[in-house]
């Protein structure tokens, strides 16, 4: 009897990935390459897993989710929205704390934006899983950076062919006033927008499998956020069910011991901690039961 196998694959976008030049396109505007926004060391060399993993274990895969990063350019955690006391730029890779704001070292472009911005960073160190941080426009909807790397995209577009289905797509950070990490839910829910609240049918939905491969970018970061949150709704008896894939995830730079923690302390709470290598028998004999 078949098992259901599931895949899951975090932001395996462009923006996200050290592509080599071939990979780039060129701009219609300018004319030069497209770059990344915010490049992932080793994600390029993950994807191409991860694709692997995919035409190789094709058959035995009974679904595939994707998520994808989706910002604005006038977001709550880009330079856009912020600037210095001098009303200079906020410059990527900073941290802003509430205490800061309330200092005068940063302040909304916008000034009727105080109020509200203060109360986010108030809750969000309140929930004491991250500082505000402040990240190249990256992901932003429309763009060639928010596209799925190639090849995942084109392992994946054959599965569907192949087995006439569906990728699910989970599409997350389009409200400007809340970080989005995790695909469960954002980082502070906001009350007014469903999209930002718990994601109780992807809860749902992979709890009902037998394995969910886990895999994507970054591994400090949306894939560190989304799985914790899967843990926090699991039943404490279905965390073996979760399987993190650590050679299809890298860390941002600067961020390795913070995804070197979250793997040891993923797998204290029960979750399987994997290779491609390791989980790609377990794809073939489901596609032969």
């Amino acid at each position: 009897m078949k098992r259901n196998l599931q895949l899951l694959v975090i932001d395996p976008q462009n923006d996200f990935c050290d592509l080599p030049l071939a990979y780039l396109p060129v701009d219609a505007q300018s004319g030069a390459s497209l770059i990344p926004a915010l490049p992932v060391p080793g994600a390029h060399a993950d994807m191409l897993r991860v694709a692997g993993l995919i035409r190789a274990g094709a058959d035995g895969l009974t679904g595939i989710s994707i998520t994808l990063d989706a910002h604005h350019r006038y977001d709550i955690a880009h330079p856009t929205f912020w600037m210095t006391a001098q009303a200079g730029d906020v410059a990527p890779f900073t941290g802003i704390s509430a205490a800061a704001v309330r200092a005068g070292e940063f302040q909304p472009r916008q000034h009727q934006a105080l109020p509200r911005a203060l109360a986010y960073l108030d809750a969000l160190e309140a929930e004491g899983r991250y500082q505000l941080m402040i990240w190249p426009v990256h992901c932003e909807i429309g763009s060639w950076g928010q596209n799925v790397h190639a090849d995942v995209r084109a392992a994946y577009n054959a599965w569907e062919e192949k087995t006439l289905s569906v990728v699910t797509k989970i599409s997350k950070g389009s409200n400007p006033w809340t970080e989005h990490y995790s695909a469960v839910r954002a980082e502070v829910p906001d009350a007014s927008d469903p999209d930002t609240q718990l994601n109780q049918t992807l809860i749902r939905d992979l709890s009902k499998a037998d394995r969910v491969y886990i895999c994507g970018e970054a591994g400090s970061h949306c894939v560190k956020a989304t799985t914790e949150h899967l843990v926090e709704n699991f039943a404490v008896t279905d965390l073996h069910k979760l399987v993190l894939l650590t050679d299809c995830m890298s860390a941002v730079s600067g961020f390795d011991a913070q995804f070197e923690g979250f793997v040891r302390d993923m797998a204290a709470k029960g979750v399987q901690i994997a290779n491609m290598a390791d989980v790609l028998p377990e794809l073939l004999a489901n596609a032969k039961a």
